[in-house]
């Protein structure tokens, strides 16, 4: 028996089906089951708006066509960055793996393309014509101070030379550890902070040599408030400027090396400080009207067509209406024709 796909909406040339509403319905189910109960009711998706979301991809990859963005090197280019964060030695090995989890990989890239292009569209079609004044910054700056408060923090990133057990130990203590293993992973972590102490870039040794979770971010462990460190190592990071280090220190795990990467101090912090910020701030205070204002344009200049009982929220007043003739009028309509044909006026 042949299944007929139920159209729900045409966007020009192109056509949402009740399968593609259900499956945004699916990812919207999921998405809401790990919301951030932080997040405001108003800025999560919407059941309602699964719709209009869906006309707007249509609408911004068919831009897309137009403006000639094909997004084909940047989807290559965004496949092979996700292959590496894998680990996987090819494309098949990437497409293998999407395939044991459930995932269609051709969809999967249809997706990413989409994303992509769309987000292209985007920037040189709305961003490439929003602004953010000097003058909005600052008073921004000016009436947001106690917002702006913040207490001492710096933000590390470490070099971990494990004296642990290979995996399957379970050793937890210093005094667990042997001392050959201290003493080599001791020789190992003198020599890296004497790389260091000539130059040596702290993120690319950290990548090479770290045991620590973050070492593919080159070891970045984030920030740190005063009160959430051991006493020792405390004493030692906030007496740190900015891209100055510890010498190897010992814990739990091993002996591990300490960068500042940004040591922030209590306060307001200086407007120099925050402007990249506040300017990201605004800027996406106006993309989010400015960007329904241009999608709203695109539905004016096109051919939209939505079935009874089923609601675009992001329709325009001023877009072009299908005119449906009623069945009785249609039948008038061939009556008068054939009589017509046949003489009788």
């Amino acid at each position: 028996m042949t299944v007929v796909e139920e159209i729900i909406a045409r966007v020009n040339n192109s056509i949402i089906s009740r399968s593609d509403l259900k499956h945004s319905e699916e990812q919207l189910t999921a998405e809401q089951s790990k919301a951030d109960p932080n997040v405001p009711v108003e800025n999560q998706p919407q059941q309602k708006d699964l719709l209009r979301d869906l006309i707007d991809t249509h609408l911004l990859s068919q831009k897309a066509e137009e403006l000639g963005i094909s997004g084909e090197t940047d989807v290559v280019k965004r496949l092979d960055e996700l292959r590496k964060q894998m680990h996987a030695e090819s494309m098949e090995d990437l497409e293998k793996a999407a395939q044991s989890q459930g995932v269609s990989f051709e969809e999967f890239k249809q997706n990413l393309k989409n994303q992509i292009v769309t987000q292209h569209v985007i920037q040189q079609e709305v961003g490439g014509h929003i602004t953010v004044t000097q003058q909005e910054i600052q008073q921004f700056y000016d009436q947001h101070k106690a917002e702006l408060q913040r207490p001492e923090q710096v933000r590390l990133s470490e070099i971990l030379i494990s004296t642990q057990p290979a995996a399957g130990g379970q050793s937890a203590t210093p005094e667990a550890s042997s001392d050959e293993a201290v003493a080599q992973a001791k020789a190992k972590a003198d020599a890296i902070y004497a790389q260091l102490g000539k130059g040596a870039k702290f993120d690319e040794l950290a990548q090479k040599n770290s045991a620590g979770p973050t070492a593919a971010q080159g070891g970045d462990l984030e920030y740190f408030k005063r009160g959430t460190l051991s006493k020792q190592l405390e004493d030692q990071v906030f007496a740190l400027k900015a891209g100055q280090f510890t010498e190897p220190v010992r814990t739990n795990q091993g002996w591990v090396i300490l960068k500042v990467t940004e040591h922030q101090s209590e306060g307001v912090p200086p407007l120099k400080e925050v402007e990249p910020q506040i300017q990201e701030h605004l800027y996406m205070g106006k993309m989010q009207p400015a960007l329904r204002e241009y999608l709203t344009k695109l539905r004016e200049s096109a051919f939209i067509d939505i079935k009874p009982g089923y609601t675009d929220t992001g329709a325009s007043p001023n877009e072009t209406k299908p005119i449906y003739t009623t069945a009785s009028a249609a039948d008038d309509a061939k009556k008068t024709k054939k009589k017509k044909k046949f003489g009788v006026f």
